[in-house]
């Protein structure tokens, strides 16, 4: 793996089967009475988040003290970037402290690259703007394939608000580099501009019909509709987008029997996903956040821990 992980980019085919190895490892940990590994002991990891998070900040504060490391957490209210402070000073600041890795989120596109270029420890980009979320994207491909086995030549169809989705920008990439097909779905002002071009240079189909695409699908992958960054109309009302392309519970009916449902969460219930497939049997939304852990484990570990440290296999 390269020194920081800012996109899919950054990670080859073997970087990325490599994390879902040591990931699985991982997994087991939160089988155990007691859930620490020695790995990251002596190491400090600042989670600094310029975003409102839940599952994003949580997931990688435990991977962290599950790595025994120790975790602090800092949001864009409580640092001195709310007094006017720059970026740029905000974050040497920080790192002037003698801390050893850096998880950052920020509204803005880039900012992960920027910063990691100011720093000389490794940076973790926990999403940037509408860019990247590249470890969402590996705990989706980790959780898909712990159910499907190989993703090669499945067919994942990914529905929603891919115009705002750095989410669907990092499972494009990590999808089609671990061999599966994927279509992605969404109405015509939600789908982003240049996707033509684009789909055609990444290797993946576009279509604005679900129905006619969910029978075909071995996966489905649902994107929330970010209402927060829509300054204006992109569908005429919550019911029409529901009837074009909720995974409603009528539409459960038409995918093949055992198909996966995901979505990265937060979930608008009713508006792009029904509860009845939310809460379905084949509905892995919980697995993710339970992989998550696990591949932010597995990304600490490689990033942190050094090669020395991944080849011992004793000190985890």
């Amino acid at each position: 793996m390269t020194r920081h992980l800012l996109s899919i980019d950054d990670v080859s085919v073997a970087d990325i089967h490599q994390l879902f190895e040591t990931a699985a490892e991982m997994h087991d940990v939160q089988r155990r009475e007691v859930k620490k590994l020695p790995a990251l002991r002596g190491r400090t990891v600042i989670n600094l988040f310029f975003e409102d998070s839940t599952r994003t900040r949580s997931s990688f504060e435990i991977a962290g003290k599950w790595l025994s490391a120790d975790v602090i957490n800092l949001s864009a209210k409580g640092s001195s970037t709310s007094k006017g402070e720059s970026l740029r000073d905000t974050v040497l600041t920080v790192t002037a402290m003698g801390i050893d890795g850096l998880v950052m989120r920020h509204s803005a596109s880039g900012a992960a690259h920027q910063v990691a270029g100011w720093l000389d420890i490794p940076v973790i980009n926990a999403g940037d703007g509408m860019h990247e979320h590249p470890t969402q994207a590996l705990l989706d491909g980790y959780t898909l394939t712990r159910r499907l086995g190989s993703l090669e030549g499945r067919h994942v169809v990914i529905v929603g608000d891919l115009t705002h989705s750095r989410v669907f920008r990092s499972n494009i990439k990590s999808l089609t580099k671990l061999g599966a097909r994927v279509t992605v779905v969404a109405p015509p002002t939600l789908m982003p501009s240049g996707v033509g071009a684009w789909s055609e240079q990444a290797g993946f189909a576009t279509s604005y019909d679900l129905d006619a695409v969910l029978p075909e699908a071995d996966a489905v992958m649902m994107l929330r509709v970010q209402k927060e960054r829509m300054s204006g109309g992109y569908f005429p009302s919550p019911r029409e987008y529901t009837v074009g392309y909720g995974l409603t519970r009528s539409r459960l009916d038409l995918l093949k029997p055992g198909t996966p449902i995901l979505h990265p969460g937060p979930m608008n219930r009713g508006l792009e996903i029904a509860a009845d497939a939310a809460d379905a049997a084949d509905s892995l939304i919980l697995d993710q956040v339970s992989a998550g852990v696990a591949v932010r484990m597995a990304v600490l570990y490689h990033l942190l821990a050094g090669e020395a440290a991944s080849n011992s296999g004793g000190s985890r």
